[in-house]
């Protein structure tokens, strides 16, 4: 019997942004990327890598501002393309998680796709910015995936002296933590959950 697919389309359209995902749980980790943030686009390019999702984002947005409403608005449209994708979530893990070293920097993210969102995250950056990106709008990110996605996320920068090292285990271990709990597992029937459903 064939797997079904597990991919989706979002388009989100505000005043602010326009944003459109493709995202394919089962893919090979292929990335086309084009958020009008370089600095993101090298981020989102570590969930598709490490996650081993295929991922489409195309964004364009009130830059001249600054990039908030353009990240935020692409991690709650790629959390909407997850929810629709990921479906029933009959059969999946449901829990993720991953250690991830850059160098002297070590990240640590836990998912649950409980249906409940949550955010945890802790670490000190150690400076404000990474080129022109600001890292508060790392959290942006997260929140507006969370929110969406309906998922519990813990991130946890456990150490780091170089502030785009600390960012990039933070996407690489959401990455793998991503794959580990979205992975069918052939001895889960129905739901992993003692409530029938997430």
């Amino acid at each position: 019997m064939p797997m079904k697919s597990r991919s989706a389309t979002v388009v989100r359209d505000t005043q602010e942004t326009r944003i459109s995902i493709k995202l394919d749980l089962d893919g090979s980790g292929k990335a086309k990327l084009a958020s009008g943030v370089p600095f993101l686009d090298h981020m989102l390019d570590q969930i598709a890598r490490h996650g081993l999702v295929d991922l489409e984002v195309k964004a364009s947005g009130d830059l001249h501002i600054d990039a908030h409403h353009t990240v935020e608005d692409i991690g709650i449209t790629l959390g909407q393309a997850f929810a629709k994708a990921v479906g029933d979530k009959k059969g999946v893990r449901r829990y993720g998680h991953a250690y991830v070293p850059l160098d002297e920097a070590l990240s640590r993210v836990v998912i649950d796709l409980s249906g409940r969102p949550g955010l945890e995250m802790t670490g000190k950056f150690t400076r404000a910015r990474v080129g022109e990106f600001d890292v508060d709008l790392v959290r942006e990110f997260f929140q507006g995936f969370v929110n969406h996605a309906q998922v519990t996320l813990h991130l946890d920068n456990l150490k780091g002296a170089n502030t785009h090292h600390q960012v990039e285990t933070l996407f690489k271990a959401f990455g793998r933590a991503l794959r580990m709990a979205v992975e069918l597992d052939p001895r889960v029937r129905g739901v992993p959950s003692t409530k029938g459903k997430l």
